[in-house]
């Protein structure tokens, strides 16, 4: 059965009127693919390969962005637009097997008056619980949407493009190859490294799965059941449902059953849960079918029992599937485990739709215009990238951006093969920064100054997710990594000192240089020396020290120095108290930007400086001098936000800081030695250089 027609428009195949046309051609077309899968050029994903089916490594597309979405590489599992499949340096007689992957988020239709007439929903019911899935609370994802799939296998040459694409479903599956079907299938069912990304920050967070105490006496029924090897047979015993992806097999009893709701109204049926509770609750580990691979660490496992009730690890595993005529060797991974749907779920939602609701905000769209999402704890590092990469560093845009140009494909810095792509940083780099510069993933203006949980603000085609960045910038820093809430600053300062070495290792993909054929490095633009003007309170000499190079100033805020606004200046920002909402709100406090820099630049008292010329004694009436002894190109300030308290912990200061449009530092530019000053002996000062041991 090979059909005749193709139900993707973009790729048409000649028209089943002419039939013995058709079909000589696409007997050939299958020829070619069985060639290919016979030279190789397609393997099966088990769960530890990194298999990227959700998003190009090269741009934001994703199987939602287009009716193209991308094509996953059936030998590299890395996936990509078709028109970055292959790198500038591959041979042009290159070819390959690909996994199309398509995907449209569609509104689910609602029945009128019970008589079949099919309506989209007009009024979104009001929330009065703080919950999503649950009665009263905020619809989910999959209560007002459903996802329409659609897959194909492409094969592509650099120089023809697609030469042939045949649509894979379930009906045409078994007329491909079986290497050809075992691959493709493999990668569709993967959670994808995104996933997997996610759930490892997560899993840095918390304690490793315990083994189940249940596991080496665990008790078996011996009831004759034996569990099939064909999924398709699978079906929960309680509702007759068949295998939705939720199914859940009891290690003693052998009953299938569906699984526990997941917090947004996805999930089973509990019907495994109900089955632990009727039989007296002595049954309570559990396997999630479809997750049982070779590797059996892979398998989703779960322990009912009320002082266990959590995921656990099962090491006797592999022999209590086999008295159930379950043989591991050679099984896939068919669906995602229970982290890796949560996962999912909590990186799809729009919660923004939610914390922001009903608040009056400008809306805005377009170049240099495009938020990204929260990958969870990750403002720390949106808010450094948006600064750096989205157009307002001029420098940066042009060099990782696209400056406004819709076209993302041709930067340079792109030009790495598909499987180093994840991992380079520049190419993620450049990625992100053409998103943002370009205004391709934007969507469409809201029509109502009133934040709402309209279509396009959950709508995935519109998701700037910088996932891979995060990975590739944080996967060896010990805060980076993981989920936690971290510095910007720190991020910030972090970021570039990667940049500039990445910058230097790659500076033959740097589309501007210098006449000799150097690179600045980024940080160039943010760097800047300050020079200390010290007196010695013992006679008077005076000592200049120049710092080394840094990129950001960090500023005390003097709260001793808060002042009411002026006239026509915006309201103070009122704080809640932690009370009742009709409680007295307590008023926070504004400091201006000038007195920060006054207290900055002010002369301070030293009192444990060691002065080389009076042999290495104290002067405690020396004093200090901050100045600068350059500008940078774009100067980054850190307020100090946090302070000790008395009890040794930080706190953080609630302040406003009065920054005006323009400022002037030229008071605060440093002379250097100036005629007429007495300076500490040139000679002593090398030996106050000398470390102390």
């Amino acid at each position: 059965k090979i059909s005749h027609t193709i139900t993707r428009p973009i790729y048409p195949l000649p028209s089943p009127i002419v039939p013995y046309f058709t079909i000589p051609t696409e007997i050939k077309t299958m020829d070619e693919i069985t060639k290919l899968a016979s030279q190789g050029c397609c393997r099966t994903a088990n769960p530890h390969d990194t298999v990227i089916n959700s998003e190009c490594v090269y741009t934001f597309h994703s199987p939602y962005t287009t009716s193209k979405g991308i094509v996953v590489n059936l030998s590299t599992f890395i996936g990509t637009i078709e028109e970055l499949a292959f790198t500038k340096s591959s041979s042009e007689d290159e070819s390959g097997l690909f996994i199309r992957i398509s995907k449209e988020r569609v509104p689910k239709s609602t029945t009128v008056n019970g008589e079949g007439e099919d309506k989209e929903p007009d009024v979104t019911p009001v929330a009065t619980k703080l919950g999503i899935g649950i009665d009263g609370g905020f619809l989910a994802e999959q209560d007002k949407f459903e996802t329409v799939s659609k897959y194909s296998v492409v094969l592509l040459s650099k120089s023809s493009g697609v030469v042939a694409e045949l649509p894979y479903d379930e009906e045409t599956k078994h007329d491909f190859p079986m290497a050809v079907s075992a691959s493709a299938d493999s990668i569709i069912h993967h959670a994808g490294l995104s996933v997997k990304q996610d759930l490892k920050a997560w899993e840095l967070d918390d304690e490793p799965k315990p083994v189940s105490k249940y596991a080496e006496n665990l008790p078996f029924v011996d009831n004759g059941v034996k569990v099939s090897p064909d999924p398709n047979d699978w079906k929960c015993e309680k509702t007759g449902e068949k295998n939705n992806g939720h199914l859940w097999l009891n290690l003693s009893t052998g009953f299938i059953g569906g699984g526990r709701k997941n917090w947004d109204g996805s999930g089973g049926t509990n019907g495994a849960l109900d089955h632990f509770m009727e039989t007296g609750e002595k049954y309570p580990l559990v396997v999630k079918l479809g997750t049982i691979t070779e590797d059996i660490s892979t398998a989703d496992c779960y322990s009912y029992a009320k002082d266990e009730d959590g995921p656990v690890t099962i090491p006797n595993l592999k022999e209590l599937l086999e008295r159930r005529g379950i043989k591991v060797a050679g099984m896939q991974k068919t669906v995602k485990s229970t982290a890796e749907l949560e996962v999912e779920l909590n990186a799809n939602y729009a919660f923004d739709a939610i914390t922001e609701k009903g608040a009056h905000l400008v809306p805005v769209t377009g170049p240099g215009l495009h938020g990204l999402q929260n990958l969870g704890n990750s403002c720390y590092m949106n808010s450094v990238v948006q600064m750096l990469f989205s157009g307002t560093v001029a420098e940066l845009s042009s060099r990782y951006g696209c400056n406004n140009s819709t076209d993302i494909t041709s930067s340079s810095l792109l030009d790495v093969s598909p499987v180093t792509a994840p991992d380079d940083l520049l190419c993620q780099t450049a990625k992100v920064s053409c998103a943002l510069t370009s205004g391709l993933f934007c969507g469409p203006l809201p029509a109502s100054v009133e934040v709402s949980e309209d279509v396009s603000l959950s709508d995935p085609k519109f998701r700037l997710a910088p996932r891979m960045f995060k990975h590739t910038v944080g996967h060896d820093h010990v805060d980076f990594r993981t989920g936690q809430q971290q510095d910007a600053a720190q991020y910030f300062q972090y970021l570039l000192e990667k940049l500039d070495r990445a910058e230097l290792g790659g500076k033959d993909r740097i589309p501007k240089k210098n006449e000799d054929g150097s690179v600045l490095v980024s940080s160039h633009l943010f760097s800047f020396k300050t020079e200390s003007r010290i007196v010695c309170g013992a006679d008077g000499l005076i000592k200049y020290k120049e710092s080394n190079s840094e990129n950001m100033l960090s500023l005390r805020i003097p709260k001793t120095k808060s002042a009411a606004l002026e006239d026509g200046a915006p309201e103070h920002k009122r704080q809640k108290s932690e009370g009742d909402d009709e409680k007295e709100k307590t008023e926070v406090p504004t400091v201006t930007f000038d007195a920060c820099l006054e207290e900055w630049s002010a002369q301070t008292t030293l009192d444990d400086y060691r002065w080389p010329h009076l042999q290495n004694s104290f002067s405690p009436l020396s004093t200090s001098q901050m100045r600068f002894c350059n500008f940078p190109r774009y100067l980054v300030v850190q307020m100090q936000r946090y302070e000790l308290g008395d009890d040794w912990q930080p706190h953080k200061i609630e302040v406003e800081i009065d920054v005006p449009e323009q400022i002037s530092l030229q008071n605060l530019r440093g002379t250097g030695p100036q005629e007429g000053e007495n300076l500490v002996p040139s000679e002593t000062e090398g030996a106050s250089e000398a470390p102390a041991v």
